[in-house]
This record gives C-alpha cells, sequence and structure tokens, in this order.
C-alpha cells in the first residue's frame, strides 16, 4: 500500500508476474476494498492470492521510530508478520525503507553475528548473468570496518547461495584504487576482508574498486557504506533515465534520424533492456532470520514484476535456509 504508485503498480506486477509463472501465491496486505477493486479485473490473481485486511498505511516520509509506534496495524508490518508466522515465504514491499527495516529487525531479529542488516542490489553490468552485487544500498548510513567486512560476508554467501557463483570475487568500493587512498575504515576494512579471505578461501577479494567498475565485470560484488551505495544507486538510475531521453530527442530530430531509429529498433530495445533500472528492481535485506525484499519506491508494474521474480527465484533454490547455512560458517 505505501508504494508511490499505490495499489495499481502493486496489483500490475502480480497480473504480470502470474501470466509468466503459475507457480506463484500471494499474501497481498492492505485496504480491502481498494484491493477488491482492481483485482476484480484479474481472475488469475483471484484464484492465486488471498487478501489480508489492514487498516493504516506507513508513509514514504514516516520517521522509522513513528512507524514502530504507530504502525502496528499497517500492510507493511501485516506483511513482516505473514513471514515471521511462516504463513509466506518473502516479504516484499515497495514502501518507506527505514520503516521496513525498522521492523523487520523488531519481528524477524537479526541473524546471529550480524552486527548491521545490509540492503544488497543488483547492479546492470557486463558480467555474464548481466548484474553485479552492491551492497549497502541504504539500510544505514554509516559503516566502519568490521560493518564492512560483514557486508563482504554477506555479499558472498548472497553470490553464493542466490546465483551460484561458487567463487565470488569482491572489491571495495574507494575514492581510487591505489593504496593510500580513502578513509582509514576502508584501509581497516581491506585487511580484514583479505585476511578473511586467507581464512575461508570461499572468495576473492580484489581490492579497491572506484565507481566506474559498478557496472564492469571484474567483479561480482562491491561493498560499500549505505550513505554511498544509495547516492550510488539513484545516480546510476537517474543516468539510465538521461541516456533514454537523449536518444529519444536525438533520434527526433530529422527525417533520417527517425528512419535510422526504425532500423536500429531491435537493438535499441536489447539496449533499453539491459540500462533499464525496473529490470533489476528488488534489493533483499541481508542480515535477518528471514527474506524481506524492498522494491523500488516508485516501481511501475514492471519493477514490480521483476521484484516478484526475484523473490521467486530465491525462494525457488530454497535460498533463506541455504543463506542461514552460509552465515552460520562465516
Amino acid at each position: 500500500m505505501g508504494g508511490d504508485r499505490g495499489v495499481e503498480a502493486v496489483i500490475g506486477g502480480i497480473n504480470h508476474s502470474l501470466s509468466r509463472n503459475n507457480r506463484l501465491k500471494f499474501l497481498i496486505h492492505g485496504n480491502q476494498s481498494q484491493l477488491y477493486k482492481k483485482i476484480k479485473y484479474f481472475p488469475k490473481i483471484s484464484s492465486a492470492s488471498s487478501i489480508i485486511p489492514c487498516d493504516s498505511v506507513v508513509a514514504m516520509d514516516e520517521k522509522p521510530s513513528t512507524a514502530l509506534r504507530s504502525g502496528k496495524n499497517s500492510s507493511m508490518w501485516s506483511s513482516l508478520n505473514s513471514l515471521a508466522r511462516g504463513n509466506a515465504h518473502i516479504a516484499l514491499s515497495c514502501g518507506n525503507t527505514g520503516a521496513l527495516m525498522a521492523m523487520s529487525m523488531m519481528q524477524l531479529r537479526k541473524a546471529p553475528g550480524v552486527n548491521r542488516p545490509a540492503i544488497a542490489i543488483l547492479w546492470p553490468s557486463t558480467n555474464q548473468r548481466g548484474f553485479n552485487i552492491v551492497l549497502d544500498a541504504g539500510a544505514d548510513v554509516k559503516a566502519d570496518s568490521d560493518d564492512l567486512l560483514q557486508y563482504a560476508l554477506m555479499g558472498a554467501a548472497y553470490a553464493k547461495t542466490g546465483f551460484s557463483i561458487k567463487i565470488p570475487r569482491i572489491g571495495l568500493l574507494n575514492v581510487g584504487t591505489d593504496i593510500h587512498k580513502g578513509r582509514n575504515e576502508l584501509h581497516a576494512a581491506s585487511l580484514l576482508i583479505a585476511d578473511a579471505q586467507k581464512t575461508s578461501e570461499s572468495f576473492e577479494f580484489v581490492g579497491y574498486v572506484e565507481g566506474g567498475d559498478l557496472p564492469s565485470s571484474k567483479v561480482d560484488v562491491i561493498v560499500t557504506d549505505g550513505f554511498t551505495g544509495n547516492v550510488a544507486l539513484k545516480t546510476g538510475e537517474g543516468t539510465a533515465s538521461l541516456i533514454k531521453h537523449f536518444l529519444k530527442e536525438s533520434f527526433n530530430k530529422s527525417l533520417m534520424s527517425k528512419l535510422g531509429s526504425i532500423l536500429s529498433l531491435s537493438s535499441l530495445k536489447e539496449l533499453n533492456k539491459k540500462i533499464d533500472p525496473r529490470n533489476v528492481n528488488g534489493g533483499i535485506f541481508l542480515g535477518l532470520n528471514g527474506v524481506v525484499i524492498k522494491s523500488h519506491g516508485g516501481a511501475d508494474e514492471i519493477g514490480v514484476a521483476a521484484a516478484i521474480n526475484l523473490a521467486f527465484q530465491l525462494e525457488d533454490t530454497g535460498f533463506s535456509q541455504k543463506l542461514m547455512t552460509q552465515f552460520a560458517k562465516n
């Protein structure tokens, strides 16, 4: 209920997902009358879902502390409660990120040994699978060297269990690759991650990487603090939109350019697919006793469907159980 585009985007995303995958089942939490008005037009949703009535909604600008105090009747709290009780396998929300993290930690608790949970997102890249894993993308703006080590271990576990990457390559985001660049926390974290690699041999630490490496094929996982990660995420989304705007503008300049756009239509569609953030929508909360996926607040039905697809892929491979086992090893 709490996303920027409201019920319509979520119901549209569910319908889009069901048209491709009839194994999905949904518990839809929210205002009953609003949901019924939309769902009645989609027979597939009616047969594959149940509505859990909720009286209130967590606003996008609501403080997490306020949401915790007054949001016990909200759709967000209710969806997480379904996960905590074992009635759902994964919880997914387009709502307020801070409130979602706070409620998730209260209901699911942090996994053993985890200090700060992190949001791991999929970033379009030139890797064979089409994306890199980046964390933290905004769960906590602060991160010391021990936190960054934990993010590296969680990112490696996510890559191994979620995407079958045998030896994930981990990079630490910095302002340069030289050993003397960056803050003291980064220097300390690089030493800790390098030592952890020697001990576990379950991942490869490639050292410092720069912003330009986010979409590169030299790494599988990029580790940073939540402030930097979130700024990078929003910058990437804005750049993708800018490229689309400039391409559209260029192809509309003249008759010849319009003809050129028609001739290159299939290539343009492929480019759009690769740089469209909606196709890799969905950040997973790592470090909790349960799997929560945060969809972008402004996601449309394509973006919501992508987050649903990610949730299904993870659960279909037994991700929850494998991740807990991997955390225990670390």
